[in-house]
């Protein structure tokens, strides 16, 4: 049986929203989004993504239920930096049936190919400095904050549309024991003393230093992974509208910049796994979220590392793996002995490396971008 696709008006958009929920009802590990949230990731006058790029909503129907979403997003920004023709869909969701799958795709397609583009990428929501990827393997838990989670038959959903893969982020498990061993303890200080290195914390509580670390980790993201598969910088009102909302869950202690002979020389920033909260909170709703976040914040027991990097100048010198020391000590401090380091992206040869043979990391999940030519 057919369905229909139609494109949604800006006054439309909680019902884009609250369509994720029709997929997940049953599913035990889902970790519902606040509805505040998604809104404010959504709205196209207040979010600065939306001011280089553009965002079509679209909703599948059959027999008055809905039964499939998906948004087109045009990322100019993107296009200047690659010096390509990509547009991108994103928040997918569907149930199992592949002409609903079809039928959705093409609405993007055609809505990007309208805009000039020549291939359509994605899953991006809405971009790859957001949460991005399809899960394709560990679907056994809850994912981890800001990581996307589906279900399994996805991804043969999106292939049987046409789409093949364009590129893998990987994640993994990171255990304090594993790599916490008195060899890399050994390891660790001699790399410290070798590079003058000071980690220093971010000061949440200080308005104006924090405003200046702010601008010191938008410039070493925006520098340390310019060259990377798929990376676009972030503005300075995007990393702003960034930082305002991770302050909201962040650990101060779990954020720090690494000085390096009294220059800077990178950061890192983990976040609590405030998913363990927030599966629990199946209505979507900010207090009730709340209650749940303060009601069981202190048995989390993992946080991810979602940024973790050294400018170019000082690479090759074992700063990285000294970071991870340094973070996973501070979690411990927490109570926290695990930790999730995504994503990373399977052509970084060195860093998949490095978390494999010196942190013995286990690559526990996999994340898919596909590509289709329009």
């Amino acid at each position: 049986m057919n369905c229909t696709v139609r494109a949604l008006q800006k006054n439309e958009t909680n019902s884009f929203i609250k369509a994720q929920w029709l997929f997940y009802k049953n599913d035990p590990y889902w970790a519902p989004p606040l509805l505040m949230d998604r809104k404010k990731l959504l709205n196209t006058e207040k979010n600065p993504f939306y001011k280089h790029s553009s965002i079509q909503l679209f909703l599948a129907e059959r027999n008055g239920a809905i039964v499939g979403r998906i948004a087109a997003i045009t990322n100019a920004n993107h296009n200047i930096e690659h010096e390509d023709n990509v547009g991108f869909f994103g928040f997918f969701e569907c149930i199992n049936d592949q002409s609903v799958a079809n039928e959705l795709l093409r609405a993007a397609e055609a809505w990007l190919r309208e805009r000039g583009k020549d291939v359509c990428r994605g899953p991006v929501n809405p971009s790859m400095n957001d949460e991005c990827g399809l899960l394709i393997d560990g679907f056994d838990g809850t994912p981890v904050v800001l990581m996307t989670y589906n279900p399994p038959y996805y991804a043969g959903l999106i292939e049987g549309a046409g789409y093949g893969k364009s590129q893998d982020l990987y994640a993994y498990l990171l255990r304090n024991e594993n790599y916490a061993s008195d060899k890399m303890k050994r390891l660790f200080n001699v790399v410290v003393q070798r590079n003058e290195l000071v980690f220093r914390s971010l000061n949440f509580k200080n308005t104006a230093q924090f405003k200046r670390d702010v601008e010191t980790l938008k410039h070493i993201y925006n520098e340390g992974w310019e060259k990377n598969w798929g990376f676009v910088k972030f503005t300075d009102e995007e990393f702003d509208f960034l930082a305002a909302d991770l302050k909201q869950i962040a650990d101060p202690n779990l954020v720090f910049i690494v000085e390096c002979r009294g220059k800077i020389a990178g950061f890192c920033l983990a976040l609590p796994d405030v998913n363990q909260c927030f599966v629990h909170n199946k209505s979507g709703g900010l207090l009730t979220g709340i209650y749940h976040l303060l009601t069981k914040r202190s048995k989390i027991d993992l946080c991810r590392i979602i940024v973790l990097g050294v400018l170019p100048e000082f690479r090759n010198l074992g700063i990285d793996a000294a970071m991870y020391m340094e973070i996973g000590e501070r979690a411990k401090q927490r109570g926290i002995l695990k930790g999730e380091a995504s994503w990373i992206l399977e052509s970084n040869e060195m860093m998949n490396k490095g978390l494999t043979t010196t942190m013995h990391g286990e690559r526990y999940r996999t994340y898919r971008l596909y590509d289709k030519g329009i």
